[in-house]
């Protein structure tokens, strides 16, 4: 069959893996395989649209911390692909080198690799141990011509699986042999049984593939890696007639230069706070390792339950001071960075597998985006304050539960703390200097100061308030507008609100004003201390500066990154 003709096609649900290979092998479209090298890097291929993975030796070889030059041996290589195939469906075409030895050592390849559900294998015509092809390649002698065809016909007399693909990889333009010789040993190959030909080329621009494929006319399967000549337009190959084009180490490369720079920054700063924002969460580690399952399973098989976390947004109001960008929306709808600022606090809360979300809105509260949440409505709130708004969503306290003002950006770590609080009440204080700003409100009195020398002595709030302070009694810092209730604490603080709607002057209290209102009745507030690292929007310059601080949390590597650093996270803001 000429390599380009339409070839029978296989249904994708009940084709074999080798049976799906070999239809991108013979098939009429161009199709194209992803570099993978572990079975995180196999999943990842599968979930951006690959059909088939290339098991890379140069990447397997790298994730094993060894040359390209057969220092891991074929059993390591085999056990890795175990772990690629059992992580993902797609069929993994193996780069095997020389097939690691005589026909012998390919027989044996060949059947292990079957028993492990790997689709093919990829074997070039150099002499074993190999070199990567890239590193002096013309300095490296290729292997006889009857010797290798003996190793491709021992492998197809192994195999047990009919759809089993061996592809011939010629290595005579890159050892600097000529055309003449490459087109000699493919055809040799081919009338071996080979189901493919792979031609390699280093150089920038494809003419020797085009050559080559232009004088191989469609005798068989054609494979291409374009790591060297990788600007040339795709549509090229098609009309070259090129069955599989394979993206050969791009994962491997990828992963290394996000290690390299996060790694430098941690070993420089000496902190996390400046990398955990900006890379993958630990929970998308756990989605693409399948933790949904395994808890799935635990739900079946274990008795054990675990409780789930809630938050309230107050996000009813306006905001003074920024009238030229709320006509048509509330303040928590401000765009920030490129999404709105409710859309930060959800995706936070998200990230600690707080799903239970209900943000209390008023004006405007039409144009809250309600995607991932629990909309309440404080119809009065242009005549009430922030317990009245919290007074609307009291029903929500049936978890434990992290009460939110709506204009809050703050790094992923002040959260984590704060929902691994055991105490029944906690809140969010910041010791920076900036805190001591006679403009702001919401200042803390604790029973202790924030000393970053102490650790596991605990601190709790004593009261909280904008005005100013006895003689002589400093402040330690500012309410930044998040507290955690858990426990017995929901229902001390439903009825704590509950008391305060009776008082005639209810609709002018505020958060601090239910805070003091829990320390007067005996409850501890403990106080989790932070340094800046957070910030509202209460003004237009606090909206400005907003921008600059969330950019600084968006991922490495992503399109909205950008070179700004945060200015110092240190604002407040009320809901």
């Amino acid at each position: 069959m000429n390599a380009r003709e339409p070839a029978p096609v296989l249904a994708a649900a009940s084709a074999s893996r080798s049976a799906r290979l070999r239809q991108m092998l013979i098939g009429s479209e161009l199709e194209f395989l992803m570099e993978a090298h572990n079975g995180l890097s196999a999943r990842i291929a599968r979930e951006a649209g690959f059909k088939a993975i290339w098991g890379s030796g140069l990447s397997i070889s790298a994730q094993f911390g060894v040359r390209d030059n057969n220092e891991a041996s074929w059993t390591q290589v085999v056990d890795n692909l175990e772990f690629m195939a059992d992580a993902s469906d797609l069929p993994i075409l193996l780069d095997g080198d020389t097939g690691y030895g005589n026909f012998n050592n390919v027989r044996r390849l060949v059947r292990k690799l079957e028993q492990r559900g790997i689709a093919g294998v990829c074997i070039e015509d150099k002499q074993f141990p190999k070199t990567n092809s890239f590193i002096k390649g013309e300095a490296q002698p290729l292997a006889d011509i009857d010797e290798f065809c003996g190793k491709i016909k021992a492998g197809k007399d192994s195999q047990t699986d009919e759809h089993f693909s061996i592809v011939a990889r010629v290595e005579a333009l890159i050892a600097g042999w000529g055309m003449d010789e490459a087109l000699k040993r493919a055809e040799a190959y081919r009338l071996a049984g080979a189901d493919a030909i792979l031609i390699h080329s280093k150089l920038s621009k494809p003419d020797e593939i085009l050559t080559f494929a232009r004088e191989w006319a469609g005798r068989g399967p054609l494979v291409i890696v374009p790591t060297k000549y990788y600007s040339t337009p795709t549509d090229v190959f098609r009309k070259a007639g090129i069955s599989c084009v394979i993206w050969a180490n791009h994962q491997i490369r990828a992963a290394v230069s996000a290690m390299q720079a996060v790694t430098k920054t941690i070993h420089d700063t000496q902190t996390l706070v400046d990398v955990e924002d900006r890379i993958a969460a630990v929970n998308e580690i756990f989605r693409l390792q399948d933790a949904d399952e395994y808890s799935e399973a635990e739900n079946r098989y274990l008795s054990a339950t675990r409780s789930a976390g809630s938050a309230i947004v107050l996000a009813a109001s306006r905001g003074s001071g920024l009238d030229a960008v709320t006509e048509d929306k509330p303040k928590v709808m401000l765009p920030v960075a490129g999404k709105p600022l409710l859309r930060w606090l959800v995706d936070a809360f998200k990230k600690e597998a707080i799903n239970d979300i209900t943000v209390v809105g008023g004006y405007r509260a039409d144009a809250i985006d309600t995607a991932g949440i629990k909309l309440a409505r404080n119809e009065r709130y242009a005549q009430t304050n922030e317990l009245a708004s919290l007074a609307c969503a009291v029903d929500a306290l049936e978890n434990d539960t992290v009460i939110s003002y709506g204009d809050l950006l703050f790094r992923s770590y002040i959260l984590r703390d704060l929902v691994e609080s055991e105490a029944e009440f906690s809140v969010v204080i910041d010791s920076s200097p900036d805190s001591e700003n006679a403009s702001v409100r919401d200042f803390a009195w604790c029973t202790a100061g924030d000393d970053r020398g102490l650790f596991g002595g605990k601190v709790f709030l004593e009261r909280v308030s904008s005005g100013p302070a006895t003689p002589g009694e400093a402040r330690h810092g500012r309410w930044i507008g998040l507290m955690n209730v858990r426990g017995a604490g929901r229902a001390k603080l439903a009825k704590k609100l509950a008391r305060l709607q009776t008082r005639a002057d209810f609709d002018t209290l505020d958060m601090p004003a239910l805070l003091n209102a829990l320390i007067e009745d005996g409850e501890q507030i403990e106080v989790q201390y932070v340094r800046g690292h957070w910030r509202g929007v209460n003004d237009l310059e606090d909206f400005r500066r907003a921008g600059d601080f969330a950019h600084a949390q968006t991922p490495i590597g992503s399109d909205a990154t950008s070179a700004s650093a945060a200015s110092g996270g240190k604002a407040g803001g009320r809901a």
